[in-house]
Parts: C-alpha cells; structure tokens; sequence
C-alpha cells in the first residue's frame, strides 16, 4: 500500500511577556502519527455524491485504530457520508480538491444523550464526533460541510424577499407568524416546546422523538480528548455550532477556515468548552453566531462540573461576520482564565471583544489578556462587558429593540458571576456604533480593567456602571456624538489617563449616582466644565489632575 508519510508535531513554549505582564505562556502538547496511510477507497467508498460512505470511513477509522494508528485518506472527490465517529492515534486527511459532504437524511443521525449549552441534553448526533480519544487529528486541505441548511431555522428578516421565497418554495413550514421558516413539522413543534431537548423530570431519549428535527447537532463535537489537532481544513454549513472541543486537553487548531451563513441561528464559528491548554492560530471565522467563543458549561451544571476554560492561547486571526469576534460567555459558569488574545481581524462582526454573562450563571473570568487587535465597520460596542446579558442578538433586527435591565441589587450567591483582571492593549477600530461598555450587577461589580493605547472611531463614547478599579491610558476617541462622550454611574475608582476627545464635545462627562467616586482625569482633554452629574452624584466624585 502506498504510504503517505505524515508527522504532525507542534509544541508551543513561550515565555514573551504580554502587555506589559511577564506573563509565560501555556503550553500545548502535541500530536504525533504513524506514517501508516488508509484510503477509504480501498474500503468501497465512492466518490460520486450519491453514495453514502458512512460505513466505508468508519470502517477505515476502526481498522487504523485498531492497528496503532496512522492517516486515513479522503482522496479528492465528493463524498457522502453520514456521521463519522474519530478514534485514538487516528488523522482523517482530506486531500486538496476532496470534499466530505454530510447528508441531509435525519435518519442517518440518531438522537443522543449529550450536552447543549452546558447542560446535559438530547440532541441529534454530530457528523462528527470523537468520546474519551487520545492524539486524533483533522488535517488537509479539503472541505467539511455540514448540510446545516437542511437543518435549521431561518427568519424572514435575515433574507432578501428572493431569498424568502426560494426557501418556501423548496419544502418545509413558515410558521404562525408567517415570519419564520421550519424544515418541518417536527422543527416546528420543537421550537413551541419547552426546553427542549433538556433531560430533567425524568425525561429519555425517547421523549423527544417527536422533535428530533429540532435538536440541530454541532458539526464536530469532541468530549474528553487529549491532544487533538484540526489544521488546513475548511469547516463549513453546521447545523449549529461548528467546532465544539468539549472538556478536553492540548487542543490545537491551526490554518483552518470555518465559514456559515451569516443568518445561521447558533452557527458559531469554534467553542472551547471547559478546555485546557488550547492554541488557536492563523485561522479565519465568518458565521452566523459568535466567531471565537469561550465556554464553561451553564448554571447549575456548569458549576457542578467545575471545569473552567483554562491556558488558551489565539492569536493570528481574523473574524468576518459574527456576533462577537472575541467572546466569552455567556455560558461560563465553570469559570475562564489565564486566556491569551493577540494579533488578530475582527472586521464587520457586530461586537468586537464581547464579554457576556448574567445573574445565575456564576463562574469566575480572571486574568485575561488581549493586545493588538484591529477592527473595522463594528456594528456595534468595539469592547463590551454585560452582565445582564439577554439572549438576544446584540444588534436588534428592525422593529427589535433591547431593554434595559432594571437596577435592582441581590444578595450575592453561588449563581453570581464575576469579571475581574483584564488587560486589553493596542486596539485599533475604524467604525463602531460604540467604543466601550461596561455594565457590572449593583451586587457584583465589574473590576480590574485595564484598558490602554486605544484608538477608536466611534458614533458613541464609553458608558461604565456598576463598576471599579477601572483604568483607561492613552485613549484616543473620535466620536461623532458627545452628550455625553463618556457616562459614568453607581462605580468607583475610574482612572482616565491621556484620554484624547473631541474639544467641542457639549458634554464630556455625565456622572451619576450617589455611590460614584474616586473619578480621576489626568492629563486629558479640558474638560472646560462640560460635566452633569445626576442623580445624587456629588462634584466631589471628580478629582482633575
């Protein structure tokens, strides 16, 4: 058999110091594979686009296994296939020119017992999974597609009228409020229940076989691995989440492209779920949900786990369309730190550096660092912070509008969440409909940010509540609105220093609240006098140096 020699070694050791923090950086282990190559042709597969090579692939997956590992080939062509299953020691290479179609068949996906936003749920099998694997790998230079089409839902407001009626012509249900496409009766069912797909009160895999069209899977779902490598490949159309590395170790994705529909409900680029010692690089995101999203499990059962995503390090990429290029949360109950952000595009996404979260998740994010970034036409925050985070897509569709949440203070409890020691560096962004925003709970404040040598091109300035121990150094805004440029309520101990604004500005700061304090302006733009202070806020709060 010809053999395909094919060593994939990468150990990361750094020790360069970030943002002005000796700070080393973690290190991630490498995979390593025996030269010994398999093709699934030679276990009948057929490139033809009509034959379903599910059985073939496995079949060749379970055998390089078996023999000690080694390449399992996917030869230039277009494959079909239904779920694969990746096993120990096993490289599934796709050639240049190859293409792993998987089927639109429901059928060929059985329902599952496993995890969905953190918590312990049915869904329908991924295409392609690995459970409890050690040194796997997904390289190559072929494509992956998901047939996420076939799956999910679509709004009418994400499509142009053409694009509406292609959908409804083709099959499927628009649903009562003749805004919303189902692929099914069963979708359409699933989306009236609720939780669905949530195991509690009892509940088996059976009970939801009425929604199962529903239950959309992640692309590629791999639980409890070590040393895992995706690299060259291009991951597209998932029915949900694209890649989902889930309470696993020394992960390492390098050179891939993931690209959804920029209308694809759920369709994030990759989530690193309770992970630990992950590098990301030289990788580009362009998706219908969060592009490069850091996850730790939900509530109750993310705490229960108490696995944070921990020792991560991303850097060199780029993120198109997305509803955040950087994010955490807002599933992050088990906690995230230690987590290395540098060099990379996000251009277009709705928010740029986004940090989510909400009263009962709980969960500790400490210790992040993120430094030369640039960003361009952000439709919304460049950096944002919220902890009253709603589920809603961060930019309203028209005719939506997002709320405020009303400022009520808790007691705090294992279900409160916490943000503190963040160090963002560097950061470059042509156009955004706001620069910063930070919003902490009365209970729990936002802390220890630190934000420096900032230039941001922005409709609006900065608004922090419910925060403290905030600095912001050599920050430079050009705004287009400043009533107010920057708005301050119920925080302390904020620290502007070289903060560049618009001369003319009608109202440079707004300070409120009785609880504000400790405001310092140092070195900064005059601010001539243009300063309200609201509700209960005393002019004492304000200290210019």
């Amino acid at each position: 058999m010809k053999k395909l020699f094919l060593i994939l070694i990468y150990i990361f050791i750094a020790t360069t110091p970030l943002i002005a923090q000796n700070v080393s950086l973690p290190r991630v282990e490498a995979t390593s594979f025996r030269a010994d190559t398999l093709s699934i042709v030679n276990f009948n597969a057929k490139s033809d686009a009509i034959t379903l090579n599910t059985n073939a692939i496995n079949l060749a997956i379970d055998k390089c296994s078996k023999n000690g590992g080694g390449v399992v080939k996917i030869p230039a062509g277009f494959w079909l296939t239904g779920p694969i299953i990746l096993k120990s020691n096993v490289n599934l290479y796709l050639e240049r020119n190859a293409l792993l179609q998987f089927t639109s068949d429901f059928n060929e996906y059985k329902l599952l017992q496993t995890n969905w936003e953190g918590v312990p749920a049915v869904r329908n099998e991924s295409p392609i999974s690995a459970t409890d694997a050690t040194n796997i790998a997904i390289t190559g230079f072929g494509i992956i597609d998901g047939n996420g089409d076939a799956w999910r839902i679509v709004k009418k407001d994400k499509l142009t009228e053409s694009q509406w009626k292609k959908k409804v012509d083709g099959g499927g249900i628009v649903g009562d409020d003749k805004k919303t496409w189902f692929p099914s009766a069963s979708s359409l069912i699933g989306s009236k229940t609720e939780k669905p797909g949530v195991l509690q009160n009892g509940k088996t895999i059976n009970d939801f076989s009425a929604i199962k069209d529903y239950l959309r899977p992640n692309l590629l779902v791999f639980a409890n691995c070590n040393k895992v490598l995706l690299q060259g490949v291009t991951f597209q159309n998932s029915p949900a989440w694209c890649l989902h590395p889930l309470m696993c170790s020394n992960v390492v994705v390098q050179n891939i492209t993931v690209k959804n529909p920029w209308y694809a409900q759920n369709g994030d680029g990759i989530d690193i779920e309770s992970c630990k010692n992950v590098l990301v690089e030289n990788s580009s995101f362009d998706v219908g949900d969060d592009g490069i999203c850091i996850k730790s499990g939900r509530d109750e059962e993310g705490r229960k786990r108490a696995m944070p995503t921990q020792d991560v390090i991303i850097r060199n990429c780029t993120v198109y369309h997305a509803h955040g290029g950087f994010v955490i949360g807002s599933e992050m109950s088990g906690g995230a730190k230690n987590i290395y952000v540098s060099n990379c595009n996000f251009l277009g996404t709705d928010i740029g550096l986004r940090f989510k979260t909400t009263r009962g998740r709980g969960g500790v994010v400490e210790n992040i660092y993120v430094s030369n970034i640039n960003m361009k036409d952000i439709v919304g925050e460049a950096i944002l912070f919220d902890m009253y985070y709603m589920a809603k897509d961060p930019v309203p569709l028209a005719g939506e509008k997002n709320e405020e949440p009303k400022v009520v203070m808790l007691l705090v409890t294992e279900g409160t969440p916490s943000f503190k020691n963040f160090y963002i560096d560097n950061i470059t962004c042509l156009g955004a409909a706001k620069a910063i925003f930070i919003r902490g709970l009365p209970e729990m404040k936002i802390e220890d940010i630190n934000l420096s040598n900032l230039v941001i091109d922005t409709d609006k300035g900065i608004d922090i509540s419910e925060a403290k121990n905030i600095s912001l150094q050599n920050v430079k805004l050009i705004l287009k609105h400043t009533n107010p440029a920057i708005s301050i309520l119920n925080s302390r101990s904020i620290d502007f220093n070289k903060v560049l604004l618009p001369k003319n500005a009608e109202t440079t700061l707004k300070i409120g609240g009785k609880t504000t304090n400790d405001i310092i302006w140092e070195d900064s733009t005059p601010l001539n006098g243009n300063t309200i202070y609201e509700f209960g806020a005393s002019p004492n709060a304000l200290k210019i140096k």
